[in-house]
């Protein structure tokens, strides 16, 4: 029987930070497994070849039909509900980590390890996920959904590295072509606009819905769109009107097919309600003095306060101006560099009663 404690699954996808991910832990001493999922396109030749090169083990998980069923799905009907999805944020915990898991069992793994560029931190008994080194490239944001028992079987060696360094380190291994490759998209499966990609998986969208209406914040039509599904909340280019001043999209109503228009101050709030949350210790987050959330990935992180209400849902007060806030976005809070939890932004409806009945509170 070979030594469990010293295999480790990798994630391999065939880019760059997984193969560096590969090579660091072969340089620790692990025994490395490689399993590339094959969730879209063609086959993962890319990723044989290194493993062959390493000599590693190698499988590929065929993973198509399944991610299509889940991953996709979700991402269309997120966008029908007139919600922002983040594709990333539902894939790790429905999807990537519990097959890398299940594989593991099957392959006599005790560790998972994937290219993100994150930290883990044991604190109080607790595993945090803490972000990642490189500012521009930290993937902590995307990690929230992930639970204890797979956090404490993750290895996620890039967290110290910035990207400059990760292609310097392969270079250096003789990888040198492959630490010159360009960055993967940011959404697996969408190349180009996600607009036409709703379109081509769901070719009955335009039809099942199909045009509506701009509407000011007084409720008069101001012209006609495309249809909910094509609009996120803070757009501004691609509105294809003209008011004679810049408008951005304030709300979506997915039921009356509207899209609501408005100036930048009408975007920005001080308050913003969240639901289907995963928090790490309950109670430090809630009496965290230094608490921010991030409600986009990218975005900096905004000082806050956040309330448990009755009805399950939290009570996010910013102690910053928020901008543009959009449902089906994550909104990931944090102590400094580490992540106390998170959950997805709801829709705001009846938010003034919440913030009459809870502001002294917060």
């Amino acid at each position: 029987m070979k030594e469990r404690n010293k295999r480790v699954l990798v994630g391999m996808s065939g880019g760059i930070d997984s193969t560096a991910t590969c090579l660091m832990l072969q340089e620790q001493g692990y025994e490395i497994v490689g399993v590339t999922m094959r969730v879209w396109g063609d086959e993962p030749q890319d990723a044989r070849e290194l493993a062959a090169r390493m000599g590693i083990e190698h499988y590929v998980a065929d993973e198509r039909i399944p991610f299509k069923e889940t991953i996709v799905r979700n991402f269309i009907d997120e966008y029908k509900q007139g919600r922002t999805p983040n594709p990333c944020v539902m894939c790790n915990p429905l999807f990537k980590f519990r097959v890398l898991a299940e594989w593991a069992d099957k392959l006599n793994c005790a560790y998972i390890a994937t290219g993100h560029y994150s930290r883990l931190e044991e604190r109080n008994g607790h595993i945090y996920i803490v972000a990642g080194d490189d500012d521009k490239k930290d993937q902590s944001y995307f990690l929230w959904q992930l639970g204890q028992d797979v956090l404490r079987r993750c290895i996620f060696p890039l967290g110290d590295y910035t990207k400059i360094k990760v292609r310097e380190y392969l270079a250096e291994k003789g990888y040198e072509a492959k630490s010159k490759e360009g960055e993967s998209m940011e959404v697996c499966f969408i190349q180009g606009d996600y607009r036409d990609f709703l379109r081509e998986q769901c070719p009955e969208l335009d039809t099942e819905i199909g045009p509506g209406w701009f509407v000011s914040s007084e409720g008069v039509k101001l012209g006609q769109h495309k249809g909910a599904p094509y609009y996120t909340i803070g757009q501004r280019k691609g509105l294809e009107i003209a008011l004679g001043k810049p408008a951005y999209v304030l709300k979506i109503n997915p039921q009356k097919n509207t899209v609501m228009l408005g100036d930048a101050e009408q975007l920005q709030t001080e308050y913003m309600l969240a639901e289907r949350d995963r928090i790490v210790d309950e109670q430090e987050l809630l009496a965290c003095e230094s608490l921010a959330v991030r409600i986009r990935y990218r975005s900096r992180p905004i000082p806050c306060r956040v309330k448990r209400l009755e009805d399950g849902r939290l009570f996010v007060h910013f102690r910053e101006i928020a901008s543009a806030v959009a449902p089906g976005q994550s909104a990931v809070f944090y102590d400094g560099r580490r992540v106390l939890g998170g959950a997805f932004i709801a829709s705001q409806r009846g938010i003034g009663l919440v913030i009459i009945e809870n502001k002294d509170e917060l």
